[in-house]
Order: structure tokens, then C-alpha cells, then sequence
């Protein structure tokens, strides 16, 4: 029983039998990769059948030199995935990284944008240039419907419906939910498809993708990262800012604006409300407008 083929039986069963997302499946193996090296540059002869609670821990520490908190915890839950899944294999009876535990995460507020900035960055955008009306699309769509960047790369010509104003998202695990389609959104989306995609070259199997590259294949995450970040910067915003800020602002924007918390849960695909909950501590100019309207000492 070797470390490479079980990792390999432990991708699988990642996939099918816990359904998680394609990113989370490589996350995970990589982490176990990492111990097995761990392993063989340290000289210590281990099989994940006797793989002590020891090793583990001298593993957890020197990788928590030169990674953050968030990673670290991460990796453990990889870890304790891994033995569990070795004791659903019948490999091993108990799993050394029971009591092992993660690090305390604090509750980071993610950085969002307002909206004199969202539409600061949009006008910024040159739709005579080659990839303009795209990159409008992208960005209206990120922020009109509050998608993930790996719901937007993956979304389909098919899943985009136009008349009812309706996007079908894929989200972690595979899971499908419906958003709606923004009016800006739908707007740039039809420019695109009907001027600027279908002059493109595409690749026979990207050819129900919806967002491109110049090389008629499905853009990717580094990608839309790259063009969220250069036309924030040529807009002048000084925020650090990724495709996510963009999804935190559609849902603070909402909330303040009136939408209750679980309309923004089914909106962004939050399997616990207390993910939700968070944009609750956005903004405090929000908070106490309400508290000056609604509390009766305030009356």
C-alpha cells in the first residue's frame, strides 16, 4: 500500500462519493502529496497504513512556517479527510489526525467596492478594444449576479437564458442553482455573443462555453483575475481587489438596499446561512441607520 496509489483512489473518492468541487479534489490531493514528500525527504518510512499522530504533527509544524493560518487548516482537514477515508477503506482501523486541530480562523470582513466604484471601473473599460466588450460581461456578470470566478469560467452558452432572464449556475459540489440575469449583464452578454464570439475560432469542445480566450478556448481563473486587477488599477482604485470583491459587493449592496439574509443565502449559493451572515458586519453606516429607524429609544 503506497502513498501515490492510494492518493489516487482518495482523488476518486473526493469526486463520487463526497462530491466536491474540482478545486477543493486538487487542494486536498496536493496537501497529501506534500506529507509524502515530507516523508521521503525526512528519511521516514511510513506507509499511510502507519503513518503516526507524531509524523503528522512534525509535518503541521514545519509547513506553518511558510503558510498562512487559513492554508494550514486547510491542510489538516485534507489530512483528516485522508485517514478517514483510509478507515472507510477498511486500511486502517483509527485515524491518527483525530486530535489533531486546526488553527482558530478570525472572521477577515472581505473588502468590497461601493457603487460610484464598481461603475468608476466599468466606464474605464474600452469597448473598441479587441476584448472590451468581454471583459465588460465578465465583470457586469460578476457583480450583477454575485457569481464565484470558478462559476463564471465554467458558465455555458446553454445554461444562459436570455428570455427569462435566468443564469444556471454550477456551484461547489455541483451543485446547480438559478440566478438572475441582471439588465446590465444580459445587455453586455448579447453584445458579446452576438458581435464578438461568434467571429471567433473556437475550440470544438469550448463550444458551448460562454467566456473565451483570443485562442477560442475556455478563459481561465488566472485570467479573469488578471483582468479584474489591471482595469481596477487603469480605473484608479487603490483597494486591493480579485473577481470575489465584486461577489461580496452584490451581496452587502443587496442587504443594504433591503434583501433579507436568506434571499442572499440562495442567491450566492451559501450551503449555512452563518456564511451569509457575515455581510451583516459589512457596513456600519448601514446598521445605524437602521438602528436610528427601528429602535423604539431612537423614535
Amino acid at each position: 500500500m503506497n502513498w501515490n496509489s492510494l492518493i489516487s483512489d482518495f482523488e476518486f473518492y473526493l469526486k463520487i462519493e463526497r462530491g466536491l468541487s474540482e478545486n477543493t479534489v486538487k487542494n486536498y490531493c496536493l496537501d497529501i502529496v506534500s506529507l509524502a514528500h515530507f516523508l521521503e525527504e525526512n528519511k521516514i518510512v511510513q506507509t499511510p497504513k502507519n503513518c503516526t499522530r507524531e509524523t503528522l504533527q512534525q509535518f503541521i509544524y514545519k509547513q506553518s512556517k511558510s503558510i498562512g493560518s487559513s492554508s494550514q487548516a486547510r491542510q489538516i482537514s485534507a489530512i483528516k479527510s485522508f485517514f478517514n477515508f483510509l478507515i472507510f477503506e477498511n486500511h486502517r482501523e483509527s485515524s491518527p489526525a483525530d486530535l489533531i486541530e486546526s488553527p482558530k480562523l478570525g472572521r477577515k470582513l472581505p473588502e468590497t467596492l461601493n457603487l460610484q466604484e464598481i461603475e468608476k471601473i466599468l466606464d474605464s473599460i474600452e469597448l473598441n478594444q479587441t476584448h472590451g466588450h468581454r471583459n465588460r460581461a465578465i465583470i457586469e456578470t460578476l457583480y450583477g449576479s454575485g457569481l464565484r470566478v470558478s462559476e463564471l469560467v465554467e458558465l455555458t452558452m446553454s445554461n444562459v437564458f436570455f428570455k427569462e432572464n435566468i443564469i444556471r449556475v454550477t456551484g461547489k459540489g455541483d451543485k446547480q442553482r438559478l440566478v438572475p440575469l441582471g439588465s446590465y449583464s444580459k445587455k453586455y452578454i448579447q453584445i458579446y455573443v452576438d458581435e464578438i464570439r461568434q467571429l471567433q475560432n473556437i475550440n470544438p469542445q469550448d463550444n458551448d462555453v460562454l467566456f473565451l480566450n483570443r485562442n477560442g478556448g475556455k478563459i481561465t481563473r488566472a485570467m479573469i483575475f488578471t483582468i479584474v486587477r489591471n482595469t481596477a488599477k487603469k480605473a484608479g482604485i487603490k483597494k486591493k481587489i480579485s473577481p470575489h470583491t465584486f461577489r461580496h459587493s452584490f451581496a452587502t449592496h443587496l442587504l443594504e438596499n433591503g434583501a433579507d439574509l436568506r434571499s442572499i443565502q440562495i442567491l450566492l449559493g451559501h450551503e449555512s446561512i452563518t456564511t451569509t451572515e457575515i455581510y451583516t458586519h459589512l457596513d456600519n453606516k448601514h446598521l445605524k441607520n437602521v438602528m436610528q429607524k427601528f429602535h423604539p429609544r431612537n423614535q
